[in-house]
């Protein structure tokens, strides 16, 4: 969930009023928000860096307000959309009409797409803002609102990235076309001389906020650069804009594009920054709209498209999905505090609700309905005991876990809950085995080492919590009962999950007996007894590469292996960096539901 900070006294100035703090703070969460913070930017330099630091900087004392936002309503992001927002829904003022308008003279920008752009970025949309009017305020809260964008819809600026720029700077027609690296020359932003894209790279490398973009196109063939008629470039997405058209104070006529790999979200991002800005220009909330030609099959696409649509949704579903009994005509007056202007149909029956290109969150009848709770109060619903009556029973498989956790708690061995998830080598090569044979289910894009698979074992995660606790007093007794996941062709989603039990004895001696004697503990409980004739368990020698060689057995119930012990291999204990031996069982426990 993103979270905007905004200064307390233009929020107030926009909303006509000023607020205690707790007032603020119910009045956010009247409106489906939370207000997370009352601080300032001395405050927070305070607590990121120390007192000393924030003393003798030049941080503000200005009160700041720090706003959870739903991660869906991209239009609250910012001052302008959030200061909208509570005027609407606080019926002082009514939701404006946006506008996509060709050019007063008829001469519409274009923007070209050169059909290379495909190997690397190959959407692109744009539009213009005209005679706006641009004070400090409004360039920071501009600036930061394509920062929570990016951030946000733009997925770190790997689906979109935006560039802004001043028109008068430049000349239109715009190329969006992609070039060797070394071919690409110009000054970006805030720098004095110019780079070529390559060497920009390099110099960028060292940069706290943009490096984190590089990955992106680095190793591209080529890359994304927008330049005007003068072959001026505007910006080399999704990287830096050229200090050429950088915006400024004085800046009076904007130019907007979005660079995308998915373009319903490059239209969503235009859609935004230009409903919430355009409220600074001359004529306001009008946008000026430009013509995008894609070159390879002379496709024209005319960009924004502040599309408004319509949802008809019944009243009594709303009614009966909330639990409330509201007239339609009420429910109408609810979603128009939330900003979607509704009108009663079908004499009384249904809603019919007009959704703006603001709220591009509302995909589905029961978003309409949520923001009807929203607007009704939640806290205004009565509780009610369902009309169905069902008796709750506990899942078989928990109350098993349940119960046997108490029982071998009390035979002196501690619980761990460990991570679901781990690296690569905890499963196969710590473990001495191959990654191929453990039908592990990887995770794409993992953001750690830590964290690169789902575990299909237990004993990595208890191996590494001894490992982290090998101060404490010998001997360390541990066990688990939880999920491993494995993957299964037969099931839906193409993997499935297993309830494990792990026991580790870590001491000294391996104290194999002592692994053997829970196992046997384990079975008295489940009321098995010990055979070898098929109606009971028993164990019998195997060769697993995990555990020490001719010290190893699998743990057989009904004929059926559920899984094994032993003493675990010295290599194991070694990448585990343990240094004392571990005696070890684990056995799936589903089999005994």
């Amino acid at each position: 969930m993103p979270t905007i900070s905004v200064k307390k006294h233009l929020l107030f100035e926009a909303l006509s009023k000023t607020y205690t703090d707790d007032e603020f703070a119910d009045l956010c969460f009247d409106y489906g928000l939370e207000l997370d913070e009352v601080t300032s930017e001395k405050e927070m330099l305070a607590k990121e860096q120390g007192e000393n630091k924030a003393s003798t900087s030049l941080a503000s004392d200005i009160i700041i307000y720090r706003i959870d936002i739903p991660a869906n309503r991209y239009d609250l992001l910012c001052l302008e959309g959030l200061a909208r927002g509570l005027l609407i829904f606080l019926k002082k003022a009514e939701a404006p009409r946006y506008k996509a308008l060709p050019p007063s003279d008829g001469q519409m920008q274009r923007l070209y797409i050169k059909p290379v752009t495909k190997q690397v970025r190959p959407h692109a949309v744009a539009a213009i803002l005209r005679n706006v009017t641009i004070t400090k305020e409004v360039y920071d809260s501009f600036i930061d609102l394509q920062d929570k964008l990016h951030q946000n819809i733009c997925r770190k600026r790997s689906l979109v990235a935006i560039g802004t720029h001043d028109l008068d700077t430049i000349t239109g027609p715009f190329y969006f076309d992609a070039q060797d690296p070394e071919k690409i020359k110009f000054c970006p932003l805030n720098q004095a001389i110019e780079f070529t894209a390559a060497a920009q790279m390099e110099l960028f490398s060292h940069d706290s906020h943009l490096r984190h973009y590089l990955p992106i196109i680095r190793d591209k063939p080529v890359y994304p650069v927008i330049y005007d008629s003068n072959n001026i470039v505007l910006s080399m997405p999704p990287i830096i804009n050229g200090d050429h058209s950088k915006l400024t104070l004085e800046t009076k006529n904007v130019f907007i594009e979005c660079t995308a790999t998915d373009l319903t979200k490059a239209k969503i991002v235009l859609d935004t920054l230009v409903t919430m800005f355009s409220q600074y220009c001359y004529d306001k909330f009008q946008v000026e709209s430009v013509e995008v030609i894609y070159e390879e099959d002379g496709k024209s696409c005319i960009y924004p498209e502040l599309k408004y649509r319509h949802e008809v949704i019944s009243a009594d579903l709303i009614n009966r999905q909330i639990g409330i009994n509201e007239t339609a005509e009420d429910i109408a007056s609810l979603l128009t505090k939330m900003c979607l202007a509704s009108e009663v149909v079908e004499g009384g029956k249904k809603v019919k609700v007009e959704v703006p290109p603001t709220r591009a969150d509302v995909i589905h009848a029961c978003d309409i309905v949520e923001d009807v709770a929203i607007a009704y109060s939640y806290n205004r619903i009565v509780e009610r005991i369902p009309n169905t009556n069902t008796v709750s029973v506990q899942y078989p498989i928990n109350k098993l876990s349940d119960l046997l956790r108490q029982e071998i708690a009390a035979s002196g061995f501690t619980e761990a809950l460990t991570f679901a998830l781990c690296s690569r080598d905890d499963i196969s090569v710590k473990l001495r085995k191959d990654l191929k044979d453990t039908k592990a289910v990887h995770i794409g894009n993992p953001k750690t080492l830590e964290f690169q698979v789902a575990r299909t074992t237990l004993l990595p995660g208890i191996l590494k919590t001894i490992a982290s606790n090998k101060n404490m007093p010998l001997p360390m007794k541990l066990f688990e009962i939880s999920d491993v996941i494995v993957k299964d062709s037969e099931k839906d989603v193409g993997a499935r999950n297993f309830r494990n039990f792990c026991a580790v004895n870590y001491n000294k001696l391996p104290d194999f007996e002592v692994i053997h004697g829970l196992l046997d503990r384990f079975m008295q409980l489940l009321e098995i007894p010990f055979s070898q004739n098929g109606k009971g368990y028993c164990i019998r020698a195997i060769d697993d590469p995990t555990f020490f060689k001719g010290r190893c057995a699998e743990i057989v119930v009904n004929e059926k292996p559920i899984g094994k012990l032993g003493v675990l291999h010295p290599e194991v204990l070694s990448k585990f960096d343990l240094s004392m031996p571990c005696s070890a069982l684990e056995i799936n426990i589903e089999p005994f539901l």
